[in-house]
């Protein structure tokens, strides 16, 4: 067995979940068996996307020991726009 990580972040709380799985385990798999989609229903796995140590992986991607398996939820403005905005605000500067 194997130890990994499955975190999943919100503004206001983190799900950081430690688990054993059986070397071969994708990450789809072991969030699985995190039990993190029953805590957290919004968590779509053919939607989110989901990395380990913050770089994106395919669902399928097997584990190893002492991966942090993330799942990332969608952005709520794409930050190029977003700094756009914050540099054209007349109060700046």
């Amino acid at each position: 067995m194997i130890n990994v990580t499955v975190a999943y972040c919100l503004p206001a709380t983190a799900h950081v979940i430690d688990l054993r799985v059986a070397p071969g385990t994708s990450i789809a798999e072991a969030i699985r068996q995190s039990h993190i989609l029953d805590r957290c229903p919004e968590i779509n796995l053919e939607v989110n996307k989901v990395g380990i140590f913050n770089k994106l992986r395919a669902p399928g991607t097997q584990v190893q020991e002492g991966d942090r398996i993330e799942i990332y939820r969608p952005l709520i403005a794409d930050p190029k726009t977003a700094r756009r905005r914050r540099a054209a605000r007349p109060d700046r500067g």
